[in-house]
């Protein structure tokens, strides 16, 4: 994490990581006064202008329009996975048709919207002033029970795949995910599931919408283990929240937390920053919360994937 804290410095008023430049003070008085220290509000946005949130889930309208877009969102987003469910029947065909869509649509937000296929085009593009649109996870069901269909869509630019259950051909699956590049997102999925699943992968699995409080302890610990990453629903009730997220961090560890989205973009995401921050949060925690969580996770996916490459074409 300390490359991404380092292209984006941490509060002066919060101590840094090791390694992280820290910002000169804000605004010091003329008359040669000490500067007042920043209250949690004051703090938590300083620190969200300069680490905008990954959200984890971005529900699209069913019938994609260019008047749909750019989609509804909090001020400090800095890039967003967009959900490509589908209902059943629509399956396969319906999925291309929304990844379709979706390309066409971010095409026309150039100067808003930028598609991004890996952690270090996110980047960019957040850089860049741009929302960074991450295509995925796509519905498990609307795999059609297909290795080759899988195949298809990580070329088409999905990063993402839900896993709701697990049989052998999901233990193939995951195995095909970690090989080519696909981030595993257990969102939804029972405990025995998770369980499975985490015994498979060797990635980082993703839950894109993460419900905390369904998940028993030893599940936690084996997430904190596999180095995934919760992201939780932030509400209008930043304790509410916060509580969550207190329990992913103590169960799976800090590295563990993530955003899915908020329910009121118009509140955005200070008002639980700062809750945070009065709750002892680190700097460097939250802007794990924010985005570097999840930017780990992604890049180890990636990292995987091109040593898995690397080995089939030495042998």
């Amino acid at each position: 994490m300390a490359e991404l804290l380092d292209d984006h410095p941490t509060l002066s008023t919060v101590p840094p990581a090791a390694g992280v430049t820290t910002p000169p003070d804000p605004s010091p008085p003329l008359d040669g006064a000490a500067s007042p220290p920043l209250d949690e509000t004051a703090r938590a946005r300083a620190l969200l202008a300069a680490q905008p949130v990954t959200e984890g889930h971005t529900e699209l309208p069913e019938s994609l329009d260019p008047e749909d877009l750019p989609p509804v969102r909090a001020r400090e987003t800095g890039a967003q996975l967009w959900s490509l469910h589908v209902e059943a029947d629509e399956g396969v065909v319906g999925t291309l048709r929304r990844i379709d869509s979706v390309r066409a649509l971010v095409a026309t937000c150039p100067e808003d919207l930028r598609l991004a296929y890996t952690s270090s085009e996110l980047a960019d593009a957040r850089n860049c002033g741009r929302v960074a649109a991450l295509l995925g996870p796509v519905g498990w069901t609307a795999l059609g029970g297909s290795a080759a269909t899988l195949r298809a869509y990580h070329a088409l630019g999905v990063r993402a795949v839900s896993l709701t259950r697990f049989d052998r051909f999901a233990r193939d699956a995951v195995r095909e995910m970690n090989r080519i590049g696909l981030a595993v997102d257990l969102s939804g999925a029972d405990p025995d599931t998770v369980r499975s699943a985490l015994a498979v992968t060797r990635a980082p699995a993703l839950l894109t919408r993460a419900a905390p409080e369904a998940l028993p302890d030893d599940v936690l610990r084996l997430l904190g283990g596999n180095g995934a990453v919760l992201m939780v629903t932030v509400t209008e009730d930043p304790a509410a929240t916060a509580d969550a997220l207190d329990r992913v961090r103590e169960g799976a560890g800090p590295q563990c937390v993530g955003v899915s989205g908020t329910t009121a973009p118009a509140v955005g995401y200070v008002p639980l920053f700062a809750e945070l921050l009065r709750r002892g949060w680190t700097a460097q925690e939250l802007v794990g919360l924010a985005h570097a969580n999840a930017s780990r996770a992604l890049r180890e996916t990636e990292f995987l994937s091109r040593t898995n490459r690397i080995r089939r074409a030495a042998a």
